[in-house]
């Protein structure tokens, strides 16, 4: 049985056509319409996916995207939502001529029990440079299927805490533990 502060990892795959598919969730003790708001204004989601630089709505369907990618490069893309239930889901697309086209939803379910609201991300994408260019990013770690699961985490604690942990400031524990 899971705790709702477990993690869980549904999916990670790649299909026949190089598609690279995941799906991660956890549970997060907020109500989903707190939820959903936060996640619906686009400009929310860089405070807690690193990989993101910025996102611009463009109008109520469709938004630009701007990425960090392995070695210091950026991509771009225009998205639009393709479905959409309040307080439930959003599902999106890029658009032609995204540098990495991309799809996936976000689904906001009550968890058992009262205890706060499931989020479930999925993400399928067709990396640019295929099965190579997934394990070069998978050594930087900043392959789109690992990002998922920090991010998600990340919101998690961004929802609960009202900020995100750091340690900007704090000694390093090497440098102490030698002193």
């Amino acid at each position: 049985m899971r705790t709702y502060e477990e993690l869980f990892i549904v999916n990670t795959s790649a299909t026949d056509s190089g598609v690279v598919q995941t799906e991660k969730a956890w549970t997060i003790n907020k109500p989903a319409d707190e939820l959903y708001r936060f996640w619906r204004d686009f400009t929310n989601l860089p405070q807690f996916m690193k990989h993101l630089e910025a996102v611009t709505v463009l109008d109520e369907r469709r938004s630009h995207w701007v990425a960090r990618a392995p070695v210091g490069m950026t991509v771009e893309w225009d998205a639009e939502i393709v479905d959409e239930r309040p307080n439930e889901l959003i599902a999106w697309r890029s658009l032609p001529g995204a540098q990495v086209e991309n799809s996936g939803s976000v689904r906001f379910v009550p968890a058992p029990g009262n205890h706060g609201t499931e989020v479930r991300v999925r993400l399928e994408y067709k990396p640019p440079a295929g099965a190579v260019g997934v394990a070069i990013a998978k050594l930087l770690r900043e392959e789109p299927t690992q990002q998922v699961e920090g991010d998600v985490r990340r919101f998690k604690q961004l929802m609960e805490a009202g900020e995100l942990p750091t340690n900007e400031g704090q000694p390093a524990g090497g440098k102490r533990a030698k002193q």
